[in-house]
C-alpha cells in the first residue's frame, strides 16, 4: 500500500477525495491535514472529520493547518460549495478531536517516521506543505512525491475555460497562495501537477445510469455524491465540479490514468492580471533552465477515472 497524507480544504470535491483515499485498498491514508482554501480552516477541519466519521474511519488523524496564506490576505472564493461547504449535505457535527499537532507538524513527523515512503496528495493551497518545508528543510529529501491539483497550463481549452482562480487564467489552489506554491515547486521534491487541463475536462461527467446507482445506494458516501451532483447542476455547473480533487487520489492509485510530461514551470507571485498563473516554458530554444522541472498532466483516461471512483464509492 502506498503511504499518503491528504492535505486538503473540504469543499465537496476534497470530501470525495477523502472518500477515495480512505476506501482504496491500494492506499494507506496516514493522516488528513486541512488548510484555508475553499472555506476557512475551521470549516475545512470540521468537514474533513465529518467525512471520516461518515466512513467509520475515526482511526485517521486530522490536523488543522494554516488559516491564511503565507504572506497574503485570504481571498474570497468565487465558487460556492454551499452553506456547509459540502453541497448542502449537512452531515452531523463531528465528535472526533483534532490532532494535538498542527498540520505542518504532523506532516514533518510522519515523513520522518517513514523516510522516502510518504506521498503528499495536495488538493488545496500549498500553505501547509511550504510551511513544513520551511520549518524542517530536511524533510524535502524524504518526501516520496507531491501529487497536486495545481495549476493551469494551457494544454487544451479546459485549462482556461474552467479557470477557478480569481484572475483570468489561474487555478484556485495556486492563486490563493502563490508564494507557497513557488516554495513547493522549487523544493526539488518530485512534483506531479494535475492542472485544470485534465481535472476539469467536461468528459469528467457521470452517466444518468451511474447517478441513479448513487441515488439508490445504501452507502452514505454515494448519497453524498448524488446530492453534490444535484447541487452543482442546480446552479448551472456540471458534475465534474464535485470530483475535481479526486483526480490526484486516482493518480496515486494508478498513475497510468494520466499521461504526463516534464516541463519547466514558474509561479507568478506579482499582483495583477497574471497573479497565480503557472507559466509553462515549452520553447524549443532559449528555455529558462532555472525554472523548476515538474511532471505535468497532459491528458487523462477520464472513463477509467470515473470507473475507479464509482467502484470505490459503491464498495
Amino acid at each position: 500500500m502506498k503511504k499518503i497524507i491528504l492535505d486538503c480544504d473540504p469543499g465537496m470535491d476534497d470530501s470525495m477525495a477523502i472518500v477515495m483515499a480512505a476506501k482504496s485498498p491500494d492506499l494507506a491514508l496516514l493522516a488528513v491535514t486541512t488548510v484555508n482554501g475553499n472555506y476557512p480552516v475551521e470549516v475545512t477541519s470540521k468537514n474533513a472529520r465529518k467525512i471520516l466519521e461518515m466512513l467509520g474511519r475515526t482511526d485517521i488523524p486530522v490536523a488543522k493547518g494554516m488559516a491564511s496564506p503565507l504572506v497574503r490576505d485570504v481571498p474570497k472564493d468565487p465558487f460556492t460549495h454551499g452553506s456547509d461547504g459540502q453541497a448542502e449535505n449537512f452531515l452531523p457535527e463531528p465528535t472526533i478531536p483534532l490532532s494535538d499537532l498542527s498540520a505542518s507538524e504532523l506532516i514533518i513527523r510522519l515523513v520522518k517516521q517513514n523516510p522516502g515512503e510518504v506521498h503528499l496528495i495536495v488538493t488545496g493551497p500549498m500553505t501547509n506543505i511550504a510551511l513544513a518545508m520551511k520549518m524542517d528543510p530536511s524533510i524535502k529529501e524524504n518526501i516520496a512525491s507531491v501529487i497536486a491539483i495545481s495549476g493551469s497550463f494551457g494544454l487544451n481549452e479546459y485549462a482556461f475555460l474552467n479557470a477557478t482562480g480569481d484572475t483570468p487564467q489561474s487555478e484556485w489552489n495556486v492563486y490563493v497562495d502563490p508564494e507557497a506554491a513557488d516554495i513547493v515547486y522549487q523544493s526539488g521534491v518530485p512534483l506531479v501537477a494535475l492542472g485544470l487541463d485534465v481535472a476539469t475536462h467536461f468528459s469528467v461527467n457521470f452517466s444518468v445510469e451511474t447517478i441513479e446507482l448513487f441515488k439508490r445506494s445504501e452507502k452514505r458516501e454515494a448519497l453524498f455524491l448524488a446530492q453534490a451532483i444535484r447541487f452543482v447542476e442546480g446552479r448551472g455547473f456540471e458534475a465534474y465540479c464535485t470530483i475535481i480533487d479526486c483526480m490526484a487520489v486516482a493518480y496515486a492509485i494508478d498513475p497510468t490514468l494520466v499521461e504526463t510530461f516534464k516541463g519547466r514551470v514558474g509561479i507568478e507571485t506579482k499582483d495583477g492580471l497574471t497573479l497565480g498563473m503557472t507559466v509553462l516554458d515549452r520553447r524549443h530554444h532559449h528555455v529558462w533552465e532555472h525554472l523548476p522541472l515538474v511532471e505535468i498532466g497532459k491528458q487523462a483516461d477520464h472513463q477509467r477515472f470515473l470507473d475507479l471512483l464509482t467502484q470505490l464509492v459503491l464498495a
